[in-house]
C-alpha cells in the first residue's frame, strides 16, 4: 500500500544510514589518532587499564632516575678507589725505601710518603655526587628499585665513613713518624680500600643490572599498552574506503526511497 503519511522504505535506510556515518565517525577517529581506545567512550575497561599502565610508565621514570643517579655516585667512589689504589701501591715501596735508610734520606722518603696520604684524604673526600659521598657517609644511600617503592642500597654503614677506618688514617696522617710508615700499615690500608672497591663493585653491578631490567620492563609495558589500544591503520584504512563507498550507497538509496511518494502524483494527472 502507497501511502504519504508513512514511509517506511525512507525510515529503513535513514537508520541503515545513520548507522554508517557512526561507523564512519569511529574509523575516522581511529585514523586520525592511531588508536583503536582513545577515550573512555570507546572502550572503559581497556581504557582504565591503558591508564594504569601509563601511570605505571611514567612512576618507571622516576624509579629509573633514582637508580641512574646511584650509578654515578658508584661510579665517582670507584674513580676515588682507582686513585687511591694507585697511591697506596706507591706508598708500598716507599714504606721499603724508609725501612731501609736514615737521615736526610729517610725524611725525604717520608715527605713523600705523607704527600701520597694527602693525596689519598683529598681524593675520598672530593669522591661526591649530588651531595652523596660513599666514602664519607656513615650510612648507606637507599634507592628506588620499583613502582611499590622498594628500595635497595649503596655505600657503607661504618661509623664515621670508610674514609675513617684506622687502616686508612693511620697512614694518611700527616704527623706520621717513620717508624709507622710500615709496608705492614700499607697492606692493612690496601686490604680495607680493597674490600670496599669489592663492595662498590657488586653495588655497582647490581643497579645496572636493575637499570636494564627496568629498560626492558618499559619496553614490555609500552608494547602491551599499544596492544591494547592502536589501532591497525592499513585495516582502518581499508574499512574507512568500504563505509565510504557505503555512506554513498546509502545516501542515494534513501533518495531513490524518498521519491518514491513522487510516483504517486502521477495517479492524479490527466
Amino acid at each position: 500500500m502507497a501511502s504519504i503519511n508513512t514511509n517506511y522504505g525512507a525510515s529503513i535506510a535513514l537508520q541503515n544510514l545513520n548507522k554508517t556515518n557512526a561507523q564512519l565517525e569511529m574509523t575516522q577517529n581511529r585514523v586520525n589518532t592511531g588508536m583503536k581506545v582513545s577515550s573512555a567512550k570507546d572502550s572503559g575497561a581497556i581504557y582504565a587499564i591503558a591508564t594504569g599502565q601509563r601511570a605505571n610508565m611514567g612512576a618507571m621514570e622516576s624509579v629509573r632516575a633514582s637508580l641512574q643517579r646511584g650509578q654515578s655516585i658508584v661510579d665517582v667512589a670507584l674513580a676515588a678507589g682507582d686513585t687511591v689504589t694507585a697511591a697506596l701501591e706507591e706508598m708500598k715501596g716507599l714504606a721499603v725505601s724508609i725501612a731501609g735508610s736514615t737521615g736526610a734520606t729517610q725524611t725525604s722518603y717520608l715527605t713523600d710518603f705523607r704527600a701520597l696520604g694527602a693525596e689519598i684524604t683529598s681524593a675520598l673526600a672530593g669522591a661526591g655526587f649530588d651531595g652523596v659521598n660513599l666514602w664519607t657517609g656513615a650510612t648507606a644511600t637507599n634507592l628506588i628499585k620499583d613502582v611499590s617503592g622498594g628500595t635497595t642500597a649503596i655505600g657503607f654503614t661504618v661509623a664515621g665513613g670508610m674514609a675513617a677506618d684506622t687502616a686508612i688514617t693511620t697512614i694518611t696522617n700527616q704527623s706520621i713518624a717513620a717508624g709507622a710508615a710500615t709496608t705492614g700499615a700499607v697492606d692493612a690500608a690496601i686490604a680495607k680500600v680493597t674490600e670496599a672497591l669489592s663492595t662498590l663493585g657488586t653495588q655497582s653491578k647490581s643497579v645496572g643490572r636493575q637499570v636494564t631490567f627496568l629498560n626492558k620492563l618499559q619496553d614490555a609495558t609500552e608494547a602491551g599498552i599499544g596492544n591494547l589500544v592502536d589501532a591497525d591503520l592499513a585495516k582502518e584504512s581499508a574499512r574507512l574506503t568500504a563505509l565510504q563507498t557505503k555512506q554513498q550507497l546509502g545516501v542515494q538509496a534513501l533518495s531513490i526511497a524518498n521519491s518514491s511518494s513522487q510516483t504517486l502524483l502521477s495517479l492524479f494527472r490527466n
